[in-house]
């Protein structure tokens, strides 16, 4: 969670400076003393089966005063009235930020007057009444994550975990900071046993950010466990944290689960597109799907996102795999579900800013030869019959996510028809684009009466130069189509969307279509000379935190909350402010001859961020550093761009997550 001020600012809490043990006589050094501790049994408890569904407030409300007894009822009456119960969502859970500063002269918690007049009893009793359950959250330091200083549960397991069951609560959130230098796992475990002690089943969520590999020793501990540092509502931070936990698979199953945190969809800071993928490869890891945005004022698009029954389906599939990854060469991944019925669960997930094909098969994924299969496309809601190839065109940050089975009557099914694009989607006004869109049948059956069209925005011409129609298409047969694009004079630099659409029959004479979206960049020729790439335009631009920011380093936050660049002590007035995981694309035209840039991690974050710096050229990886710190001054680094139509400048997180990356590119400069 971010309770501090910066994202950085926690670590530095996390660990005292001195280790506090609390010994029970006669017994090795323990987190608490606070009574009798049973034997450390291992969790079989039947909780958390599958992996747990519910609401956390923290994302959407952080410890703002409208975190309140109303705020949570109101989020129960929604989950009921909105269908989300029924979809499987069970859990509603209180943040940080409940409780009042201090315990009462017996030691005991005291939930915030203001926030809970009527405690936290009353509450659990109104979300039960619901037929839902209630989380709430500490610790396992002597106070937890806001800066508030509200107390957490080391040295006060037994006596708080007795008052969380007595108050009805269902789920424990167990943060990490404040927590003296103490063992993890003992301080963990600790916890498991006081929970256990109650009697009470409860839900345990263990929350040390993936620090001590909980996976490797929490499988008996916890139902789940935090596998990275905190999410932010960036597509940057959703990917670098989809990256750390997808190669934990081997680690998760039924009562035992990888938690790369909360969901932020619907809380405005990614595309719809976007969310999608977020909910799409959550639900593929067998992932918890705890809800982070305020319910009461999200729009019909969330609501449909995290209400699709199909998609929850695959996350919630009894058999408790984790889907693996199978394929992700140039951001084009391939991540296949085992479930129970014997299918497989299929994202084609696109992590990079242009449309891709994405390929595999129905072997690959691990279904036996057949001679087709059907396939269902989880958010289409649409079945079709495939030969075994399972493949798209996927959107940019897209997700395709299909589920694929040898079932008999896939013969009832129309065949599955893939839309492709090939050619520049970058345009310079008054002068022609050249595309070709292709149209293949991936199915058994053939594709009859195929047609293709191609739509832009108004006043732009878009004409075919080439058939747009066929009879029929049989089993890997394409339609192939040239069109011109021309984006008329005036048109302002920037990205506009154009729409393929095909339509086609099946043998049985239903008529099926589909679309692809896909946007075409107005581009400016780059000006001749050299340039700070800090004040040229880009194509786009991602960011781990807060925008890209040109000329001063990278706030985390709103554009222009940095400050003047330093590496090592150099300030420097021009270049790029970014945090990983960030990209950076420029249009060069086949114009420009090479880039060069001081790079480093921003003097701003102290002793913490590690990073690796890449420049790519038409997709070609020409520059790279390895991974910097923030010990080491500036790095010089060249590229030879000569001949690139695009030009792309990437930060990764060094593989240690994003926390603190702060990245410089100074005196960034490009020669055409």
């Amino acid at each position: 969670m971010r309770h501090l001020p910066t994202r950085t600012t926690r670590r530095r809490m996390v660990t005292a400076l001195t280790v506090l043990l609390f010994a029970v006589p006669g017994a090795a050094p323990t987190a608490v003393a606070d009574e009798a501790r049973p034997s450390s049994p291992a969790l079989a408890d039947g909780l958390a089966l599958t992996p747990p569904m519910g609401f956390n407030n923290w994302n959407s409300t952080h410890c703002r005063a409208e975190f309140d007894e109303s705020m949570v009822k109101g989020i129960a009456d929604l989950f009921v009235d909105k269908g989300l119960k029924a979809a499987g969502y069970q859990y509603v859970n209180l943040d940080d930020c409940w409780a009042l500063p201090s315990r009462d002269a017996d030691g005991k918690l005291v939930p915030d007057p203001a926030r809970f007049p009527n405690g936290i009893k009353a509450v659990a009793d109104y979300v039960h009444s619901k037929g839902l359950k209630l989380g709430i959250y500490t610790s396992a330091g002597t106070k937890t994550c806001n800066p508030a200083g509200f107390p957490g549960a080391l040295g006060h397991e037994y006596s708080d975990a007795q008052q969380f069951a007595d108050w009805g609560v269902d789920y424990l959130k167990y943060d990490n900071c404040n927590n003296q230098g103490v063992d993890a796992k003992l301080r963990y475990t600790t916890m498991r046993d006081a929970l256990k002690a109650t009697g009470r089943p409860i839900v345990y969520s263990i929350c040390e950010w993936g620090e001590n590999k909980p996976w490797e020793w929490a499988a008996d501990v916890g139902h789940l466990w935090r596998t990275t540092g905190d999410i932010s509502d960036t597509w940057g931070s959703m990917l670098s944290i989809l990256k750390q936990n997808l190669p934990l698979a081997p680690h998760a199953g039924p009562g035992h689960w990888n938690d790369p945190d909360m969901l932020e969809v619907g809380n405005g800071g990614m595309t719809d597109t976007e969310y999608r993928s977020h909910f799409s490869m959550w639900s593929v890891m067998a992932a918890p799907l705890l809800i982070g945005s305020d319910l009461r004022t999200a729009s019909d698009e969330t609501f449909e996102i995290i209400g699709n029954k199909e998609v929850i389906a695959v996350d919630q599939d009894p058999l408790g795999t984790q889907g693996t990854v199978l394929s992700s060469e140039g951001g084009r991944w391939v991540v296949a579900k085992e479930m129970k019925d014997g299918s497989r669960a299929v994202a084609l997930f696109n992590e990079t800013s242009s449309p891709q094909g994405i390929t595999t098969t129905a072997g690959a994924v691990g279904l036996p030869d057949a001679d087709a299969y059907t396939l269902r496309d989880l958010w289409k809601h649409e079945s079709y019959n495939t030969a075994g190839t399972i493949s798209a065109t996927v959107p940019a940050h897209g997700t395709v996510l299909v589920r694929v089975s040898t079932d008999r009557r896939w013969h009832q099914h129309p065949p599955a028809v893939e839309l492709g694009l090939v050619g520049s989607r970058l345009a310079e006004t008054g002068t022609p684009a050249k595309l070709t869109t292709t149209v293949t049948d991936l199915g058994r059956t053939p594709a009859k009466h195929v047609s293709v069209r191609l739509s832009g925005p108004e006043g732009w011409a878009v004409k075919a130069t080439s058939p747009t129609s066929t009879a029929t298409l049989s089993t890997g047969r394409s339609l192939h189509t040239k069109w011109s694009v021309t984006a008329p004079q005036g048109t302002p630099p920037g990205s506009y969307d154009l729409t393929l659409k095909a339509s086609y029959r099946s043998p049985a004479g239903a008529r099926v279509e589909n679309t692809l979206p896909f946007t075409v960049s107005v581009v400016v020729p780059p000006p001749s000379g050299t340039s700070g790439l800090g004040d040229l335009p880009w194509l786009s631009a991602a960011n781990g935190y807060g925008p890209v920011e040109r000329n001063t380093s990278n706030g985390e936050d709103a554009a222009g909350d940095g400050h003047p660049i330093t590496v090592g002590g150099v300030v420097y007035a021009k270049g790029l402010g970014v945090h990983a995981e960030s990209a950076v694309e420029y249009y060069t035209g086949a114009a420009c001859e090479t880039v060069t840039a001081d790079v480093g991690v921003d003097d701003e974050k102290g002793a913490n961020g590690t990073v690796a710096f890449e420049i790519w050229a038409d997709g070609a990886k020409v520059a790279s550093t390895g991974v910097l710190t923030n010990a080491m001054p500036a790095q010089p680094l060249t590229a030879d761009v000569t001949g690139a139509q695009v030009v792309r400048l990437v930060v990764t997180d060094g593989g240690d997550g994003i926390d603190s990356d702060h990245a410089d590119w100074a005196d960034a400069r490009l020669s055409c």
